[in-house]
């Protein structure tokens, strides 16, 4: 792996009470480090090698002062929609790479833009629902939409395929 591509790998930032905050690339989590700002908790990726010295590459640090911030909201997007309905459409149950977003509730209908009222759709039962309800189209959703809870797995989820050392620091927030 190259240097570049070493400094851009994913580091998991938790706070000093070990709540995980960010996902920050390699090199701000050495800057972070270097400034006194966090310690190295998990190493796990080597050594970077300098012409008098070689740091260790983080894969988890924790800042030494507390961060206090709300609690997040998952932001309504389609990205998040689609990640909330496992890419799936919600009316016929099929794995698609390309899904649209449908209101339950037509917006023409008064239907709201919230997580309520949305889901992943294919593109061909998006047409046959067009702009009518779901029973007027005679279709059924295969699960209500809801809005997701904000915890750290659901934030965090779809780094621990390639970092399954982060888990210990994920559950339970």
């Amino acid at each position: 792996m190259s240097m570049g591509n070493r400094l851009n790998e994913p580091v998991l930032i938790l706070n000093v009470n070990f709540e995980p905050l960010h996902v920050c690339n390699t090199r701000r989590a050495l800057e972070l480090v270097f400034a006194g700002k966090a310690e190295i908790l998990l190493n796990g990726r080597g050594v970077i090698r300098s012409a008098s010295t070689e740091f260790e590459i983080p894969s988890v640090i924790r800042l030494g002062y507390m961060v206090k911030r709300p609690r997040q909201q998952i932001t309504l997007t389609k990205r998040e929609i689609l990640r909330r309905d496992d890419y799936i459409c919600q009316y016929c149950g099929q794995k698609a790479s390309v899904l649209t977003v449908d209101h339950v509730i037509p917006r023409r209908l008064g239907g709201q833009h919230i997580w309520t009222n949305v889901v992943a759709a294919c593109p061909p039962c998006n047409r046959r629902k067009g702009g009518k309800t779901v029973d007027q189209a005679n279709m059924r959703l295969r699960r209500l939409p809801f809005e997701p809870n904000p915890s750290a797995y659901y934030r965090f989820s779809r780094h621990l395929t390639t970092h399954e050392e982060w888990e210990q620091f994920i559950q339970g927030w």
